[in-house]
């Protein structure tokens, strides 16, 4: 990881912002758990404003091109549903008849159409209600002793003061948070982080070509053989063995997640900088290789690399809960779950000699993640949902897919509309009125929830919804 240059201080003198902004919510991240986040705000009755800083919604899976959705399964039956399956099939339905013939009934590694999926959450979060606002960023936090009072927020239009009832952080980073003054973890014992990966959109493959060199040699679909022949040979650099995403959106294009970029902290802006520069160095030595060693790859075309380098760790922040791995390998299910986690364990190497970590849960099993993990330590009226919500190491690296977020920004969007018109904030929402509204309105907890509501009915149907997929 890069230092922060260092230099001289220069006192900058206050200014008169107009407040320009008073929902009764403020979301602040468009990607996954914030546009789930959005449009469950909206839904349940509360004024909800979405800010993001690029020019369109989605976060990691738009900007940053990973190719596939992680599993919503457990191997059995989606445990990710509400929101979350909603806009899967949505995305499936925009990218057209072809698409959706091939992937309809797949709940697992489902591709991503990036210009199709960026309409869909467009339209998703519009319908519900909710106010977008992009090419916009929040760089202050305003407070009153343990509230939030409002946000200044820069964009082309100027400087700004938002001011809402209740914030939602669905950034990824926890900046938000970190801007609020919440503590927080950055990586592991000694500051190291997950690696980060330039992910990219090929065009031009013969799809029957390479499926015939995977038959007649028998090499792994990831092409564990190939890789470590080409970096043998010298054409890749030492590290990924394999390829570990590879999505087919047509048969002749390709979605790829391959390779590392080491020692990058997803919030320093010199080492995104950093980042997006050598990632693009290293998709055109993958797009070589390709081209050079994969029967059906050799005359495509490279359309596209992610607007920033794939980011995987982070902030995790310190919450009034701190989800840890016993909680994981013992599925453990809390009375305050707002949602269920399957996705293994998926720690990758820190540099390229060291080793990544898997661990799975048995086929059809799951874990709770509760409402108290995203409560932040030191802010009454500010929830965060997302990769950054408190957790251990270990289970971030399961928690962190967008399966996951979509059920976690829908459990906070949520509580945001019951404490914006309730007039108080996080900490007295009811848990059990929480999780009523989300068994209402298509989520799952489980098969014996730890629930202290007594519509029981309600927890039967979640039972009944027994979608088999691809796992």
């Amino acid at each position: 990881m890069s230092e922060q240059t260092q230099s001289a201080t220069l006192f900058v003198p206050g200014e008169a912002l107009p407040v320009r902004y008073t929902p009764d919510v403020v979301v602040v991240g468009g990607g996954a758990s914030g546009v789930a986040a959005a449009m469950a705000a909206a839904r349940n009755g509360a004024s909800t404003l979405l800010i993001e800083q690029r020019g369109y919604l989605g976060g990691m899976g738009t900007a940053a091109l990973v190719p596939a959705f992680c599993p919503y399964t457990d191997g059995e039956k989606p445990v990710i549903r509400g929101i979350g399956l909603e806009l899967l099939d949505r995305m499936k339905e925009e990218a057209g008849p072809e698409f959706h013939s091939r992937y309809r009934d797949m709940l697992n590694w489902v591709p991503i159409d990036v210009e199709s999926l960026k309409r869909v959450y467009d339209d998703a979060v519009l319908e519900s209600g909710a106010r977008i606002l992009l090419h916009t960023v929040v760089d202050r936090v305003l407070h009153t002793g343990d509230r939030i009072s409002g946000l200044v927020i820069s964009n082309k239009s100027g400087r700004a003061v938002v001011q809402a009832k209740v914030y939602i952080d669905a950034t990824g980073d926890a900046d938000l948070a970190a801007l609020a003054g919440v503590p927080f973890q950055l990586g592991g014992e000694h500051g190291e982080l997950q690696p980060g990966s330039m992910c990219y959109l090929v065009t031009g493959v013969d799809r029957a070509r390479f499926d015939r060199f995977l038959e007649e040699t028998g090499e792994h679909p990831q092409l564990e053989r190939t890789v470590t022949e080409a970096q043998k040979n010298g054409d890749l650099p030492e590290g990924r063995k394999r390829i570990s995403g590879m999505a087919w959106i047509t048969d002749t294009t390709v979605g790829f997640n391959f390779g590392h970029l080491f020692g990058i902290d997803g919030t320093n802006a010199e080492d995104l900088s950093r980042a997006a520069i050598e990632g693009r160095k290293l998709v055109d030595l993958q797009i070589r290789f390709l081209r050079k060693y994969v029967p059906g790859f050799g005359n495509i075309h490279l359309v596209h690399t992610g607007d920033q380098v794939g980011i995987r760790e982070t902030r995790r922040i310190q919450g009034d809960y701190t989800l840890v791995v016993e909680d994981f390998l013992t599925m453990r299910t809390f009375t305050d779950d707002i949602a269920r986690n399957s996705y293994y364990i998926d720690i990758h190497l820190a540099n390229a000699g060291s080793t990544m970590t898997i661990k799975h849960l048995p086929k059809g099993k799951s874990h709770g993640v509760p409402y108290r993990c995203m409560l932040p330590k030191g802010v009454s009226n500010l929830l965060v949902a997302g990769r950054s919500v408190s957790s251990d190491r270990a289970v971030q690296g399961s928690l962190r897919v967008m399966p996951n977020c979509f059920a976690m920004g829908e459990a906070a969007g949520i509580a945001s509309a019951m404490a914006s018109s309730g007039g108080f904030g996080f900490r007295e929402v009811s848990v059990p009125a929480l999780q009523k509204k989300l068994l209402e309105q298509g989520a799952w907890l489980g098969e014996n929830p730890g629930i202290e509501s007594e519509d029981r009915s309600l927890i039967e149907g979640q039972v009944a919804f027994d979608k088999e997929s691809d796992a």
